[in-house]
């Protein structure tokens, strides 16, 4: 890199040693193939390159010798020399992949954090919905496609009247998962959602981790309440039954028919106008340390990445099949640990009312401790919630940690599915613990928490 700071002499010293480090691989790899007379040449021109840099002989005398070893080289090299510039790059492309594969496998690997369950702490992807007229441009959206990896998602009215979704008989928005591939390459699903319009039908796809309802809930209600409260407000000012119809959907790869209620969002469009139109902003991109855990063991309230594939619970099957993915959540318990989350008072609905003081996490008997999201979660202290009962830790209920395993929980524990609904991490499954949040270009940039 720095060669041009080197005197001539040395710099060709430096090109003898490269020379002689092909010979050498050339004689090695094939010597058997070679000529005796081949051999000879090749042993004596690279001894003669080798005796002039022990002269310590001028840069002169040393090209000449280093010319007559590449014509040498030039008739017994075969494939090994002279080498294209596509075999050069070839093997220093397959070189890095070994290298960033050792290092993904044995020190660090790239982890994406999907959801909000452990919001506010690290984000999966969020949104921002975008008003008719203020849509970014296409310079725009690729500036923050750079910067923020958001993606543009909107759908368009087949026609002019009033938007209706389907839902089921409990007023829950219905969806397909669809296949798709990511990049064009990477087989992946999709959520498609269906809405309707004058009697005409128009879908968007959203990835699988995404809860569209959270951006229809800012369209339709600005964040009033819960899409399934609109939806309830929707039906009662009908003052009938909502018409319903047959609906074809996808689910684990099987596909069915359901009957449906279609209900009014309340929005009425024209035909070309845009129903919905935003942003998915990216998860966090995060370093994960997979070094420490081999001589340090993992310690109550550090981020804490796992595998999925051998926690034994319907929770973790898709299609009758374990979920092969990558989990982060926050360590609460270690073998032999009893926790539970006990409620001040009566909570109602299981926490969701803003009125209601949050559960707190108790372990082995005190208010457990070692992050600061345990007690920003005991305040409910900004944006985050307070932790719910549900599952292993409902109302009264302790949950002692088996040995060889460890509970975790999410930060953003009304909306996180964790170790209350599907059980224990087998410790074999531990992976590591978040290291450096390197994408998005945001605020959060930095050493993971």
């Amino acid at each position: 890199m720095f060669d041009f700071l080197l005197s001539e002499e040395k710099k060709m010293r430096r090109h003898a040693a490269n020379w002689l480090e092909v010979a050498d691989r050339v004689y090695k790899f094939r010597r058997d193939q070679l000529s005796t007379q081949q051999g000879q040449q090749l042993i004596a021109a690279a001894g003669e390159v080798k005796l002039r840099l022990n002269e310590k002989a001028d840069a002169s005398k040393l090209k000449l010798s280093i010319e007559k070893l590449e014509g040498v080289l030039r008739d017994t090299g075969g494939r090994l020399y002279p080498t294209s510039s596509m075999v050069e790059n070839v093997e220093f492309f397959l070189v890095a992949a070994i290298v960033i594969l050792g290092l993904r496998a044995y020190f660090v690997q790239p982890f994406k954090i999907p959801t909000n369950s452990m919001w506010p702490s690290y984000y999966g992807m969020t949104h921002e919905l975008f008003k008719p007229g203020e849509e970014p441009n296409i310079l725009e959206r690729a500036g923050r496609l750079l910067a923020f990896g958001a993606t543009h998602f909107e759908t368009k009215a087949p026609a002019e009247g009033e938007v209706l979704v389907p839902v089921n008989g409990d007023l829950r928005i219905v969806y397909s998962e669809e296949p798709a591939r990511t990049l064009w390459i990477f087989p992946t699903v999709k959520r498609e959602y269906t809405f309707m319009v004058d009697g005409s039908m128009t879908k968007l796809q959203v990835p699988a981790e995404f809860d569209l309802e959270r951006v229809l809930e800012e369209r339709i209600g600005g964040g009033r309440g819960s899409m399934q409260t609109l939806l309830q407000e929707k039906v009662r000012g009908l003052g009938k039954a909502p018409e319903s119809s047959m609906l074809r959907f996808a689910s684990a790869g099987k596909r069915y028919e359901q009957r449906v209620y279609w209900v009014p969002l309340g929005a009425r469009v024209r035909r070309g106008e845009s129903i919905v139109s935003f942003d998915i902003h990216t998860g966090d991109l995060l370093f994960v340390d997979r070094i420490t855990y081999n001589f340090f063991p993992p310690k109550v309230g550090q981020g804490f990445v796992f595998k999925t594939e051998n926690i034994d619970s319907p929770y973790m099957q898709r299609g009758g099949q374990p979920i092969q993915q990558y989990y982060i959540k926050r360590l609460v318990g270690l073998p032999g640990d009893k926790l539970e989350i006990r409620a001040p008072n009566f909570i109602r609905d299981g926490g969701s009312d803003a009125a209601d003081p949050p559960g707190q996490l108790f372990r082995n008997g005190a208010p457990i401790t070692g992050a600061d999201a345990f007690a920003a979660n005991a305040a409910k202290r900004g944006t985050y919630s307070g932790y719910t009962n549900a599952g292993l830790l409902g109302i009264g209920e302790v949950a002692e940690v088996p040995a060889n395993s460890y509970m975790a929980l999410g930060d953003n524990s009304p909306n996180s599915q964790d170790s209350r609904y599907w059980g224990y991490v087998p410790e074999k499954d531990v992976v590591g613990k978040p290291l450096f949040i390197y994408y998005p270009l945001s605020k959060r940039w930095g050493i993971a928490n």
